[in-house]
């Protein structure tokens, strides 16, 4: 509901610029997902990952209604920091009762439907934000209150989540220390961290798809059509990596993203920005599905709650340094020099992923 009028609310009602935007969404970025490494070793040590799934999920429900409150965009800033911190903090353990929940040949299967579920919510919270703004007319800071609500129901579900004490090894020597991990899995992280910062924020989308001269409801409805297609691909992504490998998988996403963001840097055509978005929900549904499975792949099954949040944390830190990075160049050179800085680093770890 709100991540596509969020970039809107901040230049057009709180007079933010495009290097305030990044630098948000950067530091919300990284913050999510640094705080996936370290939820990821708590839930490991303590031994717990429903009790702490809950706790991320509260503290993101009730961040939402915050952003609304805002007048400046400093508060904005707190309030998406504690968003992301929620997010975070649900993410590692969530993603190791996925992980456990499968065996290795049907684990990207696992992680594709969880990203059906995350990105059909995506897809339709956009839709519900065009039928509440243009049609009951409802004020856009109500959208932000009216957000808890699925927030405060998906706390609720998770408590009828089983969680499989069998996940733990009762008496284990390992620890979730650096040194615990395999060689190959920090060559992974370190593919994906280059990758990453070409991972810019698709909030710089949303701006150009605004710039050009779509009115607000037809930039939601393409944010919209962009998570269906994110929610389409995840699922047979995962099934493919299953039966062909992550590898495989994993670079065509690499290689659909270069492509996408080519494309915002040379056109202003809004049918061809709305094919764009499809080709980035693409490889969003991929990435999301088979990136995590990788890293999974890589780690013992005790340690996987931590194997796939530093993962999450590497994606997290490198776009904190991507969003920072568009946001200046955004306001210091232009729209083209943020997809285009993007693309070079994104093709720099494509070509680390074939070799490495």
């Amino acid at each position: 509901m709100l991540y596509p009028i969020l970039p809107i609310f901040l230049t057009t009602y709180l007079g933010a610029s495009g290097s305030i935007v990044g630098l948000i969404e950067g530091i919300a970025t990284a913050t999510q997902n640094i705080q996936m490494g370290f939820a990821g070793y708590i839930s490991d040590k303590l031994h717990k990952r429903k009790s702490l799934a809950i706790i991320g999920y509260i503290i993101a429900a009730f961040s939402k209604p915050l952003i609304g409150l805002s007048t400046i965009w400093q508060q904005v800033f707190v309030a998406r920091f504690l968003d992301r911190l929620g997010t975070g903090t649900r993410s590692a353990p969530r993603d190791a009762l996925i992980a456990s929940s499968a065996n290795d040949g049907n684990r990207g299967k696992a992680f594709g439907l969880e990203g059906i579920g995350d990105n059909l919510g995506a897809f339709l919270g956009p839709l519900l934000a065009i039928f509440l703004l243009y049609y009951i007319k409802v004020p856009i800071r109500s959208i932000f209150y009216l957000a808890i609500i699925p927030g405060l129901l998906a706390v609720v579900l998770v408590l009828f989540v089983k969680e499989n004490k069998s996940d733990f090894k009762s008496k284990t020597n390992l620890t979730a220390k650096f040194s615990s991990f395999p060689k190959k899995y920090w060559n992974y992280l370190t593919v994906i961290i280059i990758f990453g910062i070409g991972n810019i924020s698709s909030s710089f989308m949303i701006l150009q798809t605004k710039n050009i001269g779509t009115p607000l409801i037809g930039t939601i409805l393409i944010y919209a059509i962009y998570n269906l297609i994110a929610a389409i691909v995840s699922y047979p992504s995962g099934f493919l990596s299953d039966k062909f490998g992550r590898k495989i998988v994993l670079l065509t996403s690499f290689v659909i993203f270069i492509i996408s963001l080519i494309g915002f840097a040379v056109t202003k055509n809004f049918v061809l920005i709305a094919i764009l978005f499809a080709l980035y929900g693409s490889f969003q549904g991929i990435f999301r599905a088979v990136g995590k499975a990788y890293a999974g792949d890589f780690v013992p099954n005790e340690l996987r709650a931590s194997g796939i949040g530093w993962f999450n944390a590497a994606v997290g830190l490198s776009g904190f340094f991507a969003s920072v990075m568009a946001g200046i160049l955004y306001d210091k050179v232009g729209h083209s020099a943020v997809f285009l800085m993007a693309a070079i680093f994104a093709t720099i770890g494509s070509l680390l992923l074939t070799f490495i």
